[in-house]
């Protein structure tokens, strides 16, 4: 009997129909796959007939936020179209096409249009103000081009030689501020109970759950770190631009007068003040470009080359017995378990330090860190598997980013050596939980909770009930216990004593220079510094720096590479604190007793405007 006769007549039909859609569902993917071949074979024949110009200028467009590491993106959709590349831009790929540019004879200028960029924050402004100043001690000129300037923009158009501003254009600088919703009225209109554990007198964290306002001690350490960042802003820029010391300041202070005098035109008012050098419309900068450059009939522009075209040029050949120096990026939040891109997950670096021993090309590595720090649990996993890799005999360097603060300075303890720019965001040693409890709002919803329980602590977390005496002391000894853990760590890493630790900790956030001088950080430079000594502690002559990421399929690789490696717009930090504590409190785990439910993290440190 055949297995069709076995079957049936309706078995047999969705049989066939299944055989059906599994055969056009192989045709599918094969034409996929073809296609895909197809557009490799054809971007590498352009790849080859791309020539580049004997002599020409590097024309850099930055596009949304300068960042470390991109957030997730889908290929396929990035394939189909939906590029959002642009959203953000890799400080590390802005900073070497600058770098290479100053050393490569054909590169006459560079054409900074700051148009499209969206900001970064000091520190990674800095790093490419760096490259930028390196360029221009090459002998070759930069042009900063902007229809106008925000704060972000104009630091790096301050590097210029001259800078063209529209004229209609203005340039807006206004200094730094840090502020916070505090939400502690509306609270207790729902009637949500938080308890607060905390360690540290300036672990501001949780002040916007207990506050309508800003506290005297948050004022104070916010304050110092806020002016710091500040000075070394416009005391940059009076330097690039031959202004006189106090000069931005001033401007700020009587904008109303200065744009008086000039009659309400901003941008006359930027060119009066220093901080531009010619105003002109589109048509008339687009002119000077051309007479300067040339025409490009194809672009209908000046002649340049595109910063992606041109690092589309160089080539990477990897080559048995080349060393290299790894580079870890430690970006966003700290999480346990595995996480994806723009967040450090416990598992998922330890997994990409793991795949750093298995590596014997890998001689040294740095680890970039930008971050506000989050679990203490998971920062302790990942501090003891660095030191695992530095046991191994691998040098382990920290390269601190924007920031790089509590649970991320509680990583940095493990390096040999912490870098820092003098504009970083650290330290803020200091820990805290938070437990809401419901029983308020539900009262008021006519809602009652009761029951038995066999010991003093079953039931004492569930947050439809009052938090008990017995769990508030347990909760408290906690957090105090991993206070302790946690300047016994840096106590033990720096070379000071628990004292000296907790004069500096207790929550304080300090900038990358003053924690230098504290004794927090080792020595202060860019990231390209931090993998030079990482090569040098290796005693490397000839090297190269190798990404550690996790990795992929084969074909997320394909998909990636014809998709540019496309990224998504970052969120903006509306209600920070809010979103970032929310990620925790949703968690089964809050209502543990156990160390995972306590935090070393500083929200305050991203929300400078």
């Amino acid at each position: 009997m055949s297995n069709d006769k076995r079957k049936g007549p309706v078995l047999g039909f969705f049989s066939a129909l299944w055989s059906g859609i599994t055969w056009l569902r192989r045709t599918l993917a094969n034409l996929l796959f073809i296609l895909i071949i197809v557009i490799v074979v054809v971007a590498l024949g352009q790849r080859e007939t791309d020539v580049l110009p004997e002599r020409f200028a590097l024309h850099l467009t930055p596009h949304g936020q300068l960042v470390d590491q991109r957030q997730p993106v889908d290929p396929l959709a990035a394939l189909a179209g939906n590029d959002s590349r642009h959203g953000e831009t890799l400080v590390r790929d802005l900073v070497h096409a600058i770098n290479r540019g100053a050393k490569d004879d054909r590169v006459t200028h560079l054409v900074l249009d700051l148009n499209e960029l969206t900001g970064g924050g000091i520190s990674k402004l800095r790093e490419v103000g760096q490259a930028l100043e390196n360029f221009k001690q090459a002998g070759k000129p930069i042009i900063a081009l902007g229809d106008e300037y925000m704060q972000d923009q104009y630091y790096l158009a301050s590097y210029a030689d001259t800078i063209y501003l529209h004229d209609m254009g203005h340039v807006l600088l206004t200094g730094y501020a840090s502020h916070r919703l505090y939400l502690k009225e509306a609270i207790d209109k729902l009637g949500i109970n938080f308890h607060i554990f905390r360690a540290g007198k300036f672990k501001d964290a949780v002040e916007p759950f207990t506050r309508n306002d800003m506290s005297d001690a948050s004022r104070q350490h916010n304050s110092q770190w806020l002016n710091s960042l500040w000075d070394h802003y416009t005391s940059r820029v009076e330097a690039l631009r031959s202004l006189p010391v106090g000069a931005v300041n001033d401007l700020i202070a009587n904008s109303d007068r200065a744009l008086a005098e000039a009659r309400g035109d901003a941008a006359q008012m930027a060119l009066n003040a220093g901080l531009v050098d010619k105003v002109a419309s589109r048509q008339q900068t687009r002119a000077e470009l051309i007479e300067l450059f040339g025409y490009d009939k194809q672009a209908d522009s000046f002649q340049s080359v595109d910063w992606y075209r041109y690092l589309g040029h160089e080539k990477h050949l990897p080559l048995p017995g080349k060393s290299y120096v790894g580079l870890i990026n430690a970006t966003g939040p700290i999480y346990e378990g595995e996480q994806p891109p723009a967040t450090v997950g416990s598992d998922t670096l330890i997994q990409l330090l793991r795949q750093v021993r298995d590596d014997s090309s890998i001689k040294a590595l740095v680890i970039r860190i930008d971050s506000p720090g989050g679990s203490a649990f998971a920062s302790e996993v990942i501090r003891a598997e660095i030191v695992t890799t530095r046991d191994a005999g691998i040098p382990v360097i920290v390269s601190m980013g924007s920031v790089a603060a509590s649970g991320g300075y509680w990583i940095a303890t493990a390096a040999d050596e912490i870098w820092a720019l003098p504009t970083t965001i650290t330290g803020s040693i200091g820990v805290f939980s938070l437990i809401p409890t419901l029983e308020e709002s539900l009262k008021k919803l006519g809602i009652h909770s009761d029951g038995v329980s066999t010991t003093p602590l079953a039931g004492a977390l569930n947050p439809t009930r009052p938090l008990t005496e017995d769990a508030a002391r347990v909760m408290q000894l906690s957090v105090d216990s991993i206070y302790q853990r946690f300047l016994s760590t840096v106590a033990e890493s720096r070379g000071l004593t628990l004292e000296q630790v907790d004069r500096i900790g207790q929550g304080r956030v300090w900038s990358g220079a003053r924690a230098a001088e504290l004794g927090l950080v080792d020595k202060l430079g860019t990231l390209e510094d931090a993998l030079a000594a990482a090569a040098q502690y290796a005693e490397l002559d000839g090297w190269e720096i190798r990404e550690i990421s996790p990795p992929l399929t084969p074909t997320e690789q394909l998909l990636q590479q014809l998709a540019g490696v496309g990224v998504t717009l970052p969120m903006p930090d509306v209600l920070g604190q809010w979103q970032a504590l929310g990620k925790y409190l949703p968690s089964a785990k809050l209502w543990d007793f156990a160390p995972r439910q306590v935090y070393a993290h500083c929200l305050g440190c991203g929300l400078v405007e």
